[in-house]
């Protein structure tokens, strides 16, 4: 069976956009929600700098705000953000800036049972950090698995690189081991993952790029999200950029790095994104970044010409 002409819908890799018509036979869109949390790197738990890329609003300047209105008032107006859209009536509530899980667990369990509740919404999708994974959080998880069933919920961990001296250099917070303890942790609960890799980190070579790939086509991942480094005004990796401590990627850079990644990545892995725009108001470089019609269609004629389908250089597990 020809899997570009099936499951990935015509394209060499497979995208959450693939995976959702598969699974709902149309269209399923995405909602980010900004519900007003903070994060241990930057409340003073583990310090209050935050991680040297992110910005003053945690990843989250896309995402709808919750504050001051309940997440079904947020994920309505959200909705009627598509309603010129032709296809796709369902949502999927994605609780997207700082860190979704750094709360009280009952605020945590009103939050994820308003998304739930909506009968629009599909699933959830929750960005988070390993760190923030207690036990109490992860039988919230759990149990609202089992009273929501025709419903998902996934985690998103931003890893970003498996290689500990980048994430002490960007000040991640965190080693790898404990990475591959919320794996294990959110396995056991039968909780899909999600994780994103930065390409482009200072000092990281196309070597140890790969290398993170194929650590995670080992690791029982769901999804992957590959992010483009943006620099960002506010934020110490700018400070680094205007001393020219390093360089941001070309478009050719770019595309080298991002093909050789879905080249390597397991065929089985769901891509969710492979790319990124970062808010054009604060974005500093590269500019290229800021015409995503470009990038993608720059991204698939080269997948086109190179004749490159995801997983054709994975090692077999």
């Amino acid at each position: 069976m020809d899997r570009q002409h099936t499951d990935w819908h015509g394209r060499a890799y497979y995208s959450l956009d693939s995976y959702l018509k598969n699974t709902y036979g149309e269209k399923v869109y995405k909602i980010a929600l900004d519900a007003g949390f903070t994060c241990p790197n930057r409340d003073g738990l583990l310090d209050t700098r935050g991680c040297i890329f992110c910005s003053a609003g945690g990843s989250g300047e896309h995402a709808v705000r919750t504050e001051g209105k309940s997440v079904s008032e947020q994920l309505a107006e959200g909705i009627r953000l598509f309603h010129t859209k032709k296809t796709g009536r369902l949502f999927i509530a994605y609780f997207q800036a700082y860190t979704n899980t750094y709360a009280p667990l009952e605020r945590l369990r009103l939050l994820y049972t308003q998304a739930l509740a909506h009968e629009q919404i599909v699933g959830i999708s929750i960005a988070t950090r390993p760190d923030c994974l207690p036990p109490e959080v992860l039988t919230l998880l759990t149990s609202l698995k089992k009273q929501y069933p025709g419903k998902f919920i996934w985690v998103e961990l931003g890893l970003q690189t498996i290689h500990d001296a980048t994430a002490r250099f960007v000040r991640r917070g965190y080693p790898l081991s404990v990475f591959e303890e919320a794996m294990h942790k959110l396995h056991a609960c039968g909780i899909p993952v999600i994780v994103h890799v930065i390409i482009g980190l200072p000092g990281e070579t196309r070597e140890q790029l790969l290398q993170t790939i194929n650590y995670l086509n080992h690791a029982g991942i769901f999804g992957i999200k590959l992010q483009l480094l943006h620099v960002l005004k506010g934020t110490d990796l700018a400070a680094l950029y205007e001393k020219k401590y390093f360089e941001v990627c070309s478009l050719e850079e770019y595309m080298d790095a991002v093909l050789s990644c879905i080249e390597m990545l397991d065929e089985r892995i769901v891509i969710h994104r492979l790319t990124g725009d970062g808010p054009g108001e604060l974005l500093i470089a590269p500019l290229f970044s800021k015409n995503k019609r470009l990038v993608l269609n720059t991204l698939h004629r080269e997948l086109k010409q190179r004749g490159i389908v995801q997983g054709s250089k994975a090692q077999k597990i």
